[in-house]
């Protein structure tokens, strides 16, 4: 492949609900442009760009795949994302290099959660923005009602540039560009010209004055003209259009089969002629210095800035970091640096990547994309530079991990390969988070989704040879005392020769601080118990307040305090005065009204007005108090406290519940004394597991 400048790249992203055919479009624009010999088909696992056993086997995407495809001298690089929310990140990530949105939509679905949450990512980033409505050769397809429902959901940006027409059984053969006024149908398979269908020229004309409207909106000169009635030509409408693209005030709609290959090569043209180059629209970028501080600085052709914004970490091939240039050139010649990580690499082979094909290329210019393979310490969302000229670009926001599961081995001994495992799968997936809790020991596994989890394991299977399953993690729950109570802790022991005896009085009492297990002082007169064991009885307290009484979890908030004693000038010993105080912990523990706490959750709810009811009446359901609503966009955000326990799974729950359209984030707010009945539940559980 050959390279390519700056303003011969078009970096397109594709984004759409799943199932809407991002990934079959991609495969049409390889075949029809030659990159691909064969045309594959997702229902048969051969695509280009799904080829990840996992995908294959789900007959979805779950990955980024980028795909270059040259076409009219300009080379496109298509990034196809996955259309399920648990892969939002990858989304996200696949958009930081793109310039240009393609949204997908499915002409029998219409517009699906994924298509507005695709248009709000668009919107958020400010970014160019394409429509396709796909799958036109079904026989539920509904052009009509489905430009109408994006019309009132994304506003008169939607313009249409071409639409459908059927045949007297109303299914779909053919298509009318509405700026040439002229019509093309199938043929044998193939798209011919032909007449237009005289039903049809009244809406032409009406969709036609829309999109003249709508283009000649960019400019002043053409305002003018539209409104002097003087009729725009081709070239001006198509002019005022590559100008609304720019500038966002138009998203054009065009239509087709990407399965059958209607309206791919139309689309391929669109790209090319509409879309703004790589640099066009990104003349500079904004860096952040050793303070923090953003500024802004101008992409130039001599100094090198890219960003990693994916990696593909294979137990065959190793690591491969793929990334987007900003600035500058890279050959296969030269030596970079991560200032992140404080590494030089000298780069031998440079590559593109189309889905897992690696292509070696010479250099490639700034807008390009392209691939490092076995950098030692490189990961995504670092900076790549040139060390005379350090520059570290922002972090991309990625989408909270909110489903907690535990990770558990089928096989012993597998704990420290699963840990290697899981350090290569988070470097692909950045919204991984683990983390193996101290209390718990259990391997806690963070997600965004079920359905990110479950391939996780999969791929833990498959890739590592690691048997695993996925388990509830383990609440942990607190032991504390509700009231004061003095009690006696007396330890004696004779089996010839020194005895141990120890003797202490220790009052106990809440300390009214639950982020400590306790507090120790002592009010010994006399020398009741010599200073020496003070430190013995604190050890035996320490050791004590691991679990609690009534269901062994450990105990915060306890004050302690030793106010009388004996002991015996020969027989006494630290040993026996860490006795004695265990003693003095289970019977005052006892007899201290002991109560169980739980952890309670700070969590905020962003959903839709429309949902409000719902999840305000699923919250009180989970023993949740609500703190406040507000408003948050055109979204609501409802402030709640709720016991962690039941909080699990609430990351499915919620899209359930809103349909994907709500989402959420919780973390650790205190301790709390749990509800009778849950106490009795949490002890007759913890005795069953013992």
């Amino acid at each position: 492949m050959k390279s390519y400048t700056a303003n011969q790249v078009r970096n397109v992203v594709l984004l759409g609900h799943s199932g809407c055919g991002k990934t079959t479009y991609v495969e049409a624009a390889l075949f029809y442009s030659g990159a691909s010999k064969r045309f594959g088909k997702v229902d048969e696992g051969n695509t280009v760009s799904d080829y990840d056993p996992e995908e294959i086997r789900r007959k979805v995407s779950i990955s980024t795949s980028v795909l270059p495809v040259e076409w009219k001298d300009t080379k496109i690089n298509f990034l196809d994302t996955p259309g399920y929310f648990d892969f939002s990140g990858e989304v996200k990530l696949a958009m930081s290099a793109a310039d240009t949105a393609l949204l997908l939509v499915s002409a029998k679905s219409g517009v699906e959660v994924g298509t507005e949450k695709a248009w709000d990512y668009v919107e958020e980033m400010q970014m160019p923005r394409i429509i396709f409505v796909n799958h036109m050769d079904d026989e539920n397809a509904d052009f009509e009602k489905t430009l109408a429902d994006l019309r009132a959901k994304f506003g008169k940006a939607v313009a249409p540039l071409q639409i459908p027409f059927e045949d007297e059984n109303g299914n779909f053969i053919g298509f009318i560009n509405l700026i040439k006024r002229d019509a093309r149908k199938k043929v044998n398979g193939k798209l011919q010209p032909c007449e237009i269908p005289e039903d049809k020229k009244e809406e032409i004309e009406v969709l036609r004055s829309m999109l003249v409207e709508v283009a000649a909106e960019s400019s002043d000169e053409l305002m003018e003209k539209f409104f002097n009635d003087i009729e725009l030509t081709e070239e001006e409408i198509y002019d005022g259009l590559k100008a609304g693209i720019k500038n966002l005030s138009i998203a054009p709609v065009m239509c087709g089969s990407a399965t059958l290959g209607y309206g791919v090569k139309l689309l391929l043209n669109t790209i090319v002629r509409f879309t703004p180059p790589a640099l066009e629209c990104r003349k500079g970028f904004h860096i952040i210095d050793s303070e923090g501080k953003s500024s802004f600085r101008e992409a130039n052709d001599k100094n090198l800035v890219a960003f990693v914004f994916k990696t593909i970490s294979d137990p065959y091939i190793g690591r491969l970091n793929i990334f987007r240039i900003l600035s500058g050139t890279m050959d296969n010649n030269m030596t970079i640096y991560n200032p992140e990580k404080d590494t030089v690499e000298k780069v031998s082979h440079l590559y593109v990547i189309r889905g897992k094909e690696q292509i070696e290329v010479d250099k490639l210019y700034a807008g390009d994309i392209g691939v490092l393979a076995k950098l030692s310490n490189t990961s995504t969302q670092d900076t790549l530079c040139l060390k005379e000229d350090v520059v570290v670009l922002p972090k991309v926001t990625l989408p909270e991990s909110v489903l907690t599961m535990a990770l558990v081995p089928k096989g012993k001994g597998d704990e420290d390969k699963i840990s290697a495992a899981l350090s290569k799968l988070r470097e692909e997936d950045p919204t991984l988070q683990m983390e193996v809790n101290k209390e718990t020991k259990q391997t806690l596994i963070h997600g965004v989704g079920e359905q990110q989890l479950d391939i996780l394991v999969n791929k833990i299977k498959n890739k590592y040879k690691i048997e695993v399953e996925l388990v509830d993690p383990i609440i942990p729950y607190r032991e504390t005392i509700k009231s004061k109570v003095k009690v006696q802790g007396k330890y004696k022991k004779q089996s010839g020769g020194h005895g141990q005896f120890g003797d202490v009085w220790i009052e106990f009492e809440p300390s009214g601080d639950q982020t400590k297990p306790y507090v120790f002082e002592e009010k010994i007169f006399g020398g009741a118990v010599p200073k020496q064991y003070f430190p013995a009885v604190e050890k035996g307290l320490q050791e004590c307040v691991n679990a609690g009484v009534l269901a062994g979890y450990p105990v915060v908030g306890m004050k302690a305090t030793l106010v009388d004693g004996s002991y015996h000038p020969v027989d006494s010993s630290e040993m026996a005065f860490k006795m004695a105080t265990s003693v003095a912990f289970k019977d005052g523990m006892a007899k201290a009204k002991p109560t169980i706490l739980e952890p309670i959750d700070h969590v905020e709810i962003i959903v839709p007005e429309k949902y409000m009811g719902d999840i305000m009446g699923d919250i009180n359901k989970r023993r949740g108090r609500i703190l406040s609503m507000d408003s948050v966009g055109k979204k609501k955000c409802i402030i709640a406290e709720v016991p962690a326990a039941e909080m699990h799974k609430y990351a499915t729950d919620l899209r359930s519940m809103t349909q994907s359209r709500g989402e959420y984030t919780h973390r650790f707010e205190r301790y709390e004394e749990a509800p009778a009945d849950i106490q009795k539940k949490v002890i007759e559980k913890r005795a069953a597991e013992k």
